[in-house]
C-alpha cells in the first residue's frame, strides 16, 4: 500500500542520506517539499494554510522508514515519545529532517529534528520495534 493511501501527506520523501553509524549512533537525513496542493490545507486553516503538526510528525516517520539502517530488516512504529512544534510550516516550505537512531531495550529510538528555511520547526522522538525479514 502506498503512503498516500494511509497518510494525510501526499508528497514524497526525498532521501538525503541513508543511516550511517558513527560513535554508536546512526545518523540519516531526509527532505520533504510541502506542496500547496496537499489536501490538508483545505481545512487547516482556510485563508491561512498551516501544515498540521501531525503531518510534520508523519514526514519524520516516513523519513525514518526511508533512511533506516541497512542492517535492520524492518521497522514497526511503536510510539510517539514526544513532539514539540516551535514554528509554523507553510505551503512551499521544504522540511529538512535530521534523524538520530539509538538502540534501546524495546527496539529503536529515533530523535527527529525538523527545520525549514526559517529555522527550527519541530522535534519528535519516535520509537520503533524491529521486524524480522
Amino acid at each position: 500500500m502506498s503512503p498516500s493511501r494511509v497518510s494525510p501527506v501526499r508528497g514524497e520523501i526525498e532521501v538525503v542520506e541513508h543511516a550511517a553509524l558513527s560513535g554508536g549512533v546512526w545518523r540519516s537525513a531526509a527532505r520533504f517539499a510541502v506542496q500547496e496542493l496537499e489536501p490538508v490545507f483545505a481545512g487547516h486553516y482556510p485563508g491561512f494554510p498551516i501544515f498540521p503538526g501531525v503531518c510534520v510528525v508523519e514526514c519524520a516517520h516516513r523519513g525514518a522508514l526511508a533512511t533506516k539502517p541497512a542492517e535492520i530488516a524492518g521497522l514497526r512504529f511503536a510510539a510517539l515519545g514526544s513532539a514539540r512544534f516551535v514554528s509554523a510550516v507553510l505551503p512551499g516550505d521544504v522540511l529538512d529532517i535530521a534523524l538520530e537512531w539509538r538502540r534501546e531495550a524495546a527496539g529503536l529510538r529515533v530523535a527527529a529534528k525538523v527545520a525549514t528555511g526559517r529555522g527550527k520547526a519541530a522535534s519528535a522522538r519516535l520509537h520503533y520495534t524491529e521486524e524480522s525479514s
